[in-house]
């Protein structure tokens, strides 16, 4: 499985995302946007009612978290990773429509092993417990879609060097199943 650390940018292009290893460790640039449970719920049924979605999936990354609100000053609150099994029922379906990179933490699913493959993805585990670092890779953030979801709005995030390790490449590579 890979090695070394590698810069990205947003959008994933097709070439990078096939370029990536299961076990790279990345420092990744540009847009994250954050979705989690309640807001993938409704991506998904937006999807299934044939709607526009409030971004632009492809190349897009969404980062599984729920920011908490800012400190006078800062940017952005805690920026931890919530679980990504939480978004498993949805995820495939937003696949489908050309979502290609997800950031999370903790296993996936059959399904969305099987997705990412076919589809061409990567998933990206953030580690768990260092919200606080980081937040600190967070530029701006933007609440753009739910707001009515509080801290799991959909946000657009601006990050420069966010530490994101590959946990599953685009030919289903896997670093939990080593």
């Amino acid at each position: 499985m890979g090695g070394g650390t590698i810069k990205v940018t947003t959008p994933f292009t097709d070439g990078v995302i096939k370029s990536l290893t299961a076990g790279d460790v990345l420092l990744v640039s540009g847009v994250l946007y954050t979705a989690r449970d309640a807001a993938h719920k409704r991506l998904a049924e937006m999807a299934s009612r044939g709607e526009n979605m409030p971004f632009e999936f492809d190349g897009a990354a969404v980062y599984y978290a729920g920011p908490t609100p800012a400190r006078p000053g800062a940017v952005i609150g805690s920026a931890g990773p919530t679980t990504s099994g939480r978004m498993d029922a949805y995820s495939p379906a937003l696949i489908v429509l050309g979502l290609r990179v997800m950031i999370g933490k903790g296993l996936r699913s059959a399904e969305v092993k099987r997705a990412i493959v076919e589809h061409g993805g990567l998933y990206l585990a953030a580690t768990g417990g260092a919200a606080a670092l980081i937040a600190r890779s967070v530029r701006s953030s933007e609440v753009i879609a739910f707001p009515d979801l509080g801290t799991e709005a959909i946000r657009r995030l601006v990050v420069e060097n966010f530490p994101a390790i590959v946990a599953i490449d685009s030919a289903g590579r896997d670093i939990y199943e080593r």
